[in-house]
């Protein structure tokens, strides 16, 4: 894999810094050792750094060494946090914060970008100005609505913004890009179904939620198969249903939990018209009501083309053009990289790990970024930067 010589004589290094972050993971909004080791690394290169945006975020902001000093602006984007949930790998560098793990790769991502801001400020061959981020709370928590929010994009205005994510089903060293929807948009649903309690032996005496719930449960799977386009993608889970406290009464109300994923705001809108529709008249034909709670969370990462065209052009300078893959299938999972790209044009990309020791999907116990493409990821960023700001004598 073709990568930038001086990145791949700190590979060992890198690999350092990556297990140190993977045996001390941190979740949302708590990422202060994590943080501050990302600060103090920054500030020992020479780049100025600024915390505090989004509780634990950090920004790093290096000038590059041109002549002219080009007065464009770009951002990269790295996340930090971790999952909650329990590691199963017995290696050196598993995690010791029990319920915490790096599920994610995460801790991959921020040595990546550590490892680009190393060797631009060392090189400092661009001419611009890059800002890193370091952002918090990705799984679920939304540290990137919370940087914009508390002026992301007003202390440090770019002209674009650049994300990227490991993905363990691409081969290790590609790197996929596509213009358009490449993550879904994650909505959250509550339904919670009243009925009328009664005596389980004695059914007609009340108003029961749990069949209630059960048809609206079948009743919302026609939304996808009948009110969408079938070429428009959604997704209608219910994952949770919580009522009742013994085996012989009927409880008096019932709560259906679910996700909605959508990759247009049109379809969004018709699929939580849908819900609501369909859970409400379901209910009102046995004579039960439903109180909903429909939350729009992470939008859809919506990659705008220009900036998509050039990071595949970067890709394939970096890993080689056959080793690109354009336009994949989008994925429904969700990405609050999303809100910045609300804001500015750019592009998220993913980058191929599959291969290494452990051989997972991500949100597995036994996941672990694969070392062996830090430096391509780093490249990337790199070669992006050089690329996107060149320097001129």
């Amino acid at each position: 894999m073709p990568i930038i010589n001086r990145i791949a004589d700190f590979q060992e290094e890198m690999t350092a810094w990556r297990r140190d972050f993977h045996a001390h993971p941190e979740t949302a909004f708590e990422e202060f050792r994590t943080s501050g080791i990302v600060a103090a690394k920054l500030e020992e290169w020479g780049i100025e750094v600024h915390r505090g945006l989004g509780g634990t975020g950090v920004v790093g902001t290096l000038k590059g060494g041109g002549a002219l000093g080009n007065g464009k602006s770009i951002a990269l984007r790295a996340d930090m946090d971790a999952l909650n949930m329990q590691e199963q790998n017995d290696f050196p560098h598993a995690s010791t914060n029990p319920g915490k793990m790096h599920g994610c790769g995460h801790d991959g991502h921020t040595t990546m970008l550590l490892g680009a801001a190393k060797y631009l400020a060392e090189t400092r061959n661009f001419d611009g100005t890059v800002h890193f981020i370091f952002q918090p709370a990705e799984e679920g928590k939304g540290g990137a609505q919370k940087m914009v929010e508390e002026g992301l994009f007003d202390l440090f205005p770019v002209s674009e913004v650049y994300g990227m994510h490991n993905w363990p089903e691409m081969p290790a060293g590609t790197i996929a890009v596509r213009t358009g929807p490449i993550m879904a948009a994650a909505d959250q649903f509550d339904i919670k179904v009243r009925g009328n309690g009664a005596h389980g032996a004695m059914p007609h005496f009340g108003i029961d939620p749990v069949v209630v719930g059960a048809h609206i449960v079948t009743a919302l799977q026609s939304i996808v198969s009948r009110n969408t386009d079938p070429l428009r993608s959604a997704v209608v889970s219910v994952t949770q249903i919580h009522g009742g406290s013994a085996y012989n009464v009927i409880p008096s109300e019932v709560t259906l939990s679910g996700t909605v994923r959508t990759f247009e705001v049109a379809v969004q809108d018709m699929v939580e018209a849908g819900l609501r529709r369909v859970a409400t008249a379901t209910a009102e034909a046995f004579g039960a009501t439903v109180e909903i709670d429909y939350r729009r969370n992470y939008p859809a990462t919506v990659n705008t083309a220009e900036e998509t065209v050039f990071a595949g052009r970067v890709a394939a300078e970096v890993v080689g053009p056959s080793q690109v893959i354009y336009d994949p299938a989008p994925s429904t999972g969700a990405e609050d990289f999303a809100f910045m790209l609300n804001k500015k044009p750019g592009s998220y990309v993913w980058i191929g790990q599959a291969g290494g020791p452990s051989a997972c999907m991500v949100h597995n116990p036994g996941y672990d970024f694969n070392d062996e493409i830090l430096p391509v990821g780093a490249s990337y960023w790199a070669k992006l930067v050089e690329t996107a700001l060149p320097r001129v004598a």
